[in-house]
């Protein structure tokens, strides 16, 4: 498997791999609306223009990919961190992730958002050292959880 930063050219691959990976997360709020599944190929190039992508390619396939942005000179906003569902629970993740804390490594923090009902993203991210600093009610049955990490 190799992780890299991804191309223009494969946001499309990139885009149906997000549709695919937050449908278990649509199930789970019953909400099959939810801004990472009715995004855009436009959107999605209009993000690449200001955020770093990272792609995991296994045979020429990507299986992960994740996005981040700094929001401000001492913030980054991690987003869409994805895994195919056949390679997931192998590491992926967690290597997309401290391959773009590293791409960032400057930024004195880092945050994200995740749904309070996925406690596998929950646990995840707590055990790279996130932690919940605020929620919001979003819809009836979804809460966002924002998560930071302080990077000393």
């Amino acid at each position: 498997m190799i992780t890299k930063k991804a191309e223009f050219s494969d946001l499309e691959e990139i885009l149906q791999l997000q549709k695919l990976a937050y449908k278990s997360e649509a199930e789970l709020y019953n909400d099959f609306n939810i801004p990472p599944l009715v995004q855009t190929l436009k959107e999605v190039e209009e993000e690449f223009e200001n955020h770093v992508f990272l792609k995991v390619v296994e045979n020429e396939k990507i299986i992960g990919s994740v996005r981040a942005l700094l929001i401000d000179p001492k913030t980054c906003y991690i987003g869409k961190l994805i895994v195919h569902p056949d390679f997931q629970n192998q590491g992926i993740g967690t290597n997309l992730m401290m391959e773009i804390e590293n791409i960032f490594n400057g930024c004195e923090r880092f945050e994200l958002i995740t749904g309070h009902k996925s406690t596998k993203n929950l646990k995840l991210y707590e055990k790279l050292g996130y932690k919940e600093f605020k929620t919001e009610k979003l819809t009836e049955n979804l809460n966002l959880a924002y998560l930071e990490k302080i990077n000393l």
